[in-house]
């Protein structure tokens, strides 16, 4: 699945960007340098991942980090500092910082930004253009399904933040550099969820988690570990 007619903030989160990142403990994190210390978990009673895992996932995370850039935000919960691109993750789409904390405390619904769709369906929902989400979220599989490139998206669900980072860099006041949030998701991939013959109930996993960290300026991502 690509990303189709995206918006700015997709293009620009993924032109690697320096990543930012600390422990729960306030540990200094620089991707692919170190691991994070912060506190979470991501797991799935039964996570179906098409040719590749069908039974319990923990993912245990280690490593967690903000890369805030204007009013968007992406978080990375993942195991180990390794690049995403071998790496089991969460990534966590904030598409307005201001909006997600004027929600602080409620539950926030999730489902595929905008202009996403599988190869051959169109764009929208129904045919009508997709509610547009605060909160994008997707669980990829990089290193447990080497061969695949396997990602789970979040079709719906929720996540709450109890607090979300202010999103400036400089940011001195250390209250405003928590971010705290908890989610409980289906996730599944697109591609097979748009096949009419596909029993949805079975082709879709419940994933739910919680993280916490605060963040603090780092040094550029390395672009090679």
């Amino acid at each position: 699945m690509r990303p189709r007619r995206a918006g700015r903030a997709w293009r620009w989160l993924g032109r690697g960007l320096s990543l930012l990142a600390v422990s729960a403990s306030g540990t200094l994190v620089v991707s692919c340098v170190s691991v994070g210390e912060g506190e979470g978990f991501v797991q799935s009673e039964q996570l179906n991942a098409p040719e590749c895992w069908d039974a319990a996932y923990d993912l245990a995370p280690n490593f967690f980090a903000a890369e805030p850039f204007r009013d968007t935000m992406q978080i990375r919960v993942q195991r180990g500092s390794d690049l995403k691109e071998v790496s089991d993750g969460v990534t966590i789409l904030v598409t307005s910082i201001e909006g997600v904390r004027a929600r602080l405390g409620e539950a926030i619904e999730v489902g595929l930004p905008q202009g996403v769709s599988p190869p051959g369906v169109p764009v929208g929902c129904d045919g009508a253009p997709c509610p547009e989400r605060l909160v994008n979220l997707a669980l990829y599989l990089h290193q447990s399904c080497h061969n695949q490139n396997m990602v789970l998206y979040a079709t719906e669900g929720t996540i709450t933040f109890e607090e979300l980072f202010s999103g400036d860099p400089n940011e001195d006041d250390a209250a405003e550099k928590l971010t705290v949030a908890r989610f409980d998701v289906l996730v599944g991939d697109p591609r097979v969820l748009a096949d009419p013959e596909v029993d949805v109930s079975t082709a879709q996993s419940r994933l739910t988690g919680y993280f916490r960290f605060f963040f603090q300026r780092g040094q550029p991502a390395q672009p090679f570990p």
